[in-house]
């Protein structure tokens, strides 16, 4: 069977863990040439050792994904070192902090935006220049179930989700012609470093088993599983689709709200 992703060259963001890393491994067993990108260079060095001794190859960079020269240059590295640039997975984010809406200052959304959404502007920018010269290409982000309502995040992190499926909205129709695509991941509950904290009070209280109770199929899901995604939207499997938020969260976000047995 022909890799899905076979002589294809791609950029993941966030590659040093969770989604990121699990992302850049998928790509690399389907075939692509990865340039893996994070700011945590550990956590690089063990997404490249796990792609290589899988047989996949692999180059990695440091990348701060708020800052455009180093986004430019990326890609640009990328088309040097690996002959071209067909993939770009712009899945790097932060979660911010947690306090309540009016307990907030401007200062603590910027560093959400930088990077959660300036940051994907960036890789479609510079990611697309190159690629609509080329014949086209894949563009993906992360986005969150946060993007689509309310419940699932606090109030910057959700706001620059949801900034995120718009620009991929935006990007398509301002790509037409092109044979650039722009699609987002909305993952739900994935185990992450992101979301370690909450997965390690629910373990230490007994409660493991509640979490991801809320979605239809009653668990969390596994980085993995947003990596399968990934896979197929840069694949030309998916030569149909574009602009569009994919939900990855179990049903979660087929729903409002409710009390099971009971119709309110």
């Amino acid at each position: 069977m022909t890799a899905r992703l076979a002589g294809k060259r791609a950029i993941v963001t966030g590659a040093g863990s969770g989604i990121g890393r699990a992302t850049s491994i998928r790509f690399a067993e389907e075939g692509a040439l990865v340039l893996a990108a994070d700011l945590n260079e550990a956590g690089l060095a063990e997404t490249a050792e796990a792609i290589e001794k899988a047989g996949g190859r692999v180059r990695s960079a440091a990348c701060d994904v708020s800052d455009e020269a180093t986004v430019e240059g990326l890609v640009a590295d990328c088309v040097a070192e690996l002959g071209g640039l067909e993939v770009i997975y712009a899945n790097a984010g932060i979660g911010g902090g947690m306090e309540p809406l009016l307990d907030l200052r401007a200062a603590d959304w910027e560093p959400v935006l930088r990077v959660n959404l300036i940051g994907p502007f960036l890789a479609v920018k510079h990611g697309a220049r190159h690629m609509k010269e080329h014949g086209g290409g894949s563009i993906l982000c992360t986005a969150s179930v946060a993007a689509l309502r309310s419940g699932a995040g606090p109030t910057p992190y959700s706001a620059s989700k949801a900034g995120v499926v718009s620009l991929v909205q935006t990007a398509a129709y301002q790509l037409s012609g092109t044979g650039v695509r722009v699609n987002a991941i909305c993952p739900g509950l994935i185990e992450t470093g992101m979301t370690r904290p909450m997965f390690d009070a629910a373990r230490a209280a007994g409660k493991e088993s509640r979490i991801g109770q809320l979605n239809p199929l009653k668990r969390y899901g596994a980085p993995v599983e947003i990596a399968n995604m990934a896979v197929f939207l840069a694949s030309d499997e998916s030569s149909y689709v574009n602009g569009q938020a994919l939900a990855v969260d179990g049903g979660l976000s087929s729903s409002h709200p409710y009390v099971p047995g009971r119709i309110a």
